[in-house]
């Protein structure tokens, strides 16, 4: 199972897409070990074939290393999107911090991550067939914004995939769009806006991570 790769915990933890979770995943080891993961990212590329994909692409970090994996097992051609800034919350140094009050503006701000596809790669994907795809799609956030960016440039997304998908809401967002969603694994996954959060009602200590 792909939750032996990554190292969770439990908590009250403000999440990319400016949701709140009880459950981070730490998933910078994911691709340390190469043959751990090979099974995972295998099952994952057998059933991208299906959608003849011209290029896959992943953000920064986790979505990159898995669509390099997979344009290499696929052999086709690899980009990648990586975030323009962080908007939600405070600014913080690499690591942990802890949010005593999540700023009032970032109350109902929720998936405003952008990303951007570096300028070098744009006209390689002009008109072509591209799935895109992260480690973990939960809420869906890193997917959304590089499926904002290169629809944009004129991509033609095909297909979202991820090797684990937690909870609806990325998957339930891509169904409305028409584009399907693969996996190799998927689990509930609880996550709540800032106004309807049961942590932050019972007072838990907020964790931007």
């Amino acid at each position: 199972m792909i939750y032996d790769l990554a190292e969770g915990r439990r908590g009250h933890f403000l999440l990319e897409s400016g949701l709140h979770s009880e459950l981070w995943l730490d998933l910078d080891p994911l691709f340390a070990d190469q043959r751990r993961i090979a099974p995972f990212v295998s099952g994952l590329a057998s059933q991208l074939r299906a959608y003849d994909v011209d290029v896959v692409s992943g953000a920064l970090v986790g979505g990159a290393f898995l669509a390099q994996l997979l344009a290499q097992a696929l052999d086709v051609e690899f980009c990648y999107t990586e975030r323009k800034s962080r908007s939600l919350g405070r600014s913080a140094p690499v690591g942990t911090t802890t949010v005593d009050v999540v700023p009032s503006e970032a109350r109902d701000l929720l998936f405003q991550a952008r990303y951007e596809l570096p300028r070098g790669f744009a006209s390689r994907i002009k008109g072509k067939r591209v799935a895109i795809v992260d480690d973990v799609m939960s809420a869906g956030s890193a997917l959304r914004g590089t499926y904002a960016e290169l629809r944009a440039l004129g991509a033609n997304v095909v297909v979202a995939g991820a090797l684990l998908v937690l909870g609806d809401k990325g998957a339930d967002y891509f169904a409305a769009e028409g584009v399907p969603v693969v996996f190799t694994a998927r689990d509930d996954f609880a996550t709540w806006s800032p106004a309807d959060c049961p942590l932050c009602a019972s007072a838990v200590q907020l964790e931007q991570l």
